[in-house]
């Protein structure tokens, strides 16, 4: 069992109402990316991971343009957790994307955030 780090990331949006109302809209994770050693993505994701954009990756290369071919974060986390990875780290960022004065909805802002958990095995 080797020891090592796989980072899992995603992108999100979502459009909160006047005076942040509590019905914010989320819009589902389109895409899960996975970053850290082939092998090791390999060995906890298996035929879920998409390795279309890194073909033929050596197995003890790093590498960050690894995705899932899932698109539920709980499932990534019980895989890795399965495998014997715990969680690190985790660091998101948020940024208003546009407004009504960008030609948005008249009172609603939509905002757009990345996310990324690290997940290691000792």
């Amino acid at each position: 069992r080797r020891s090592g780090y796989i980072t899992i990331g995603y992108r999100g949006s979502y459009t909160i109402g006047r005076e942040a109302q509590a019905d914010a809209k989320f819009r589902r994770v389109a895409r899960i990316t996975v970053c850290g050693k082939t092998a090791l993505a390999k060995e906890v994701f298996g035929e879920t991971l998409n390795e279309s954009r890194d073909p033929d990756r050596p197995p003890e290369r790093y590498t960050a343009r690894y995705y899932l071919k899932f698109n539920f974060l709980e499932q990534a986390f019980d895989r890795l957790s399965e495998a014997g990875f715990r969680m690190a780290a985790c660091s998101s960022t948020g940024t208003c994307a546009f407004g009504p004065e960008q030609g948005g909805p008249a009172d609603d802002k939509i905002w757009t955030s990345y996310t990324e958990y690290v997940f290691c095995r000792d």
